[in-house]
């Protein structure tokens, strides 16, 4: 493989990679906890776009457990978001591990 080609690979890969981030970007996935009471969406790109809570998850008197739901649906949000760039930067990369994406 010569200098030349092995360049234009990692060029059509760099511009692959650009086009991924941007869609992951784009991505909304979602993360529950208590059925659906309290739903965070998050891009894929591991920012957090929405917090949802419902009427029935707020209790005036115990406020620890809505923190704690919370926290799951953060949590599962963030996990989702992070599965799915992962399986679509491994569909970039070949399913190489780069260091320091994503």
């Amino acid at each position: 493989m010569n200098q030349a080609h092995l360049m234009a690979q990692v060029k059509k890969m760099q511009a692959e990679m650009t086009k991924a981030q941007e869609e992951l970007a784009n991505t909304v996935v979602t993360g529950s906890a208590a059925g659906g009471a309290v739903t965070v969406e998050a891009s894929c790109d591991q920012r957090l776009k929405r917090v949802r809570i419902g009427k029935e998850a707020v209790d005036l008197e115990d406020l620890e457990t809505l923190e704690d739901l919370v926290t799951v649906a953060v949590n599962d949000a963030l996990s989702k978001a992070s599965d799915t760039a992962q399986k679509r930067m491994a569909s970039v990369t070949g399913g190489m591990r780069i260091p320091g994406l994503m």
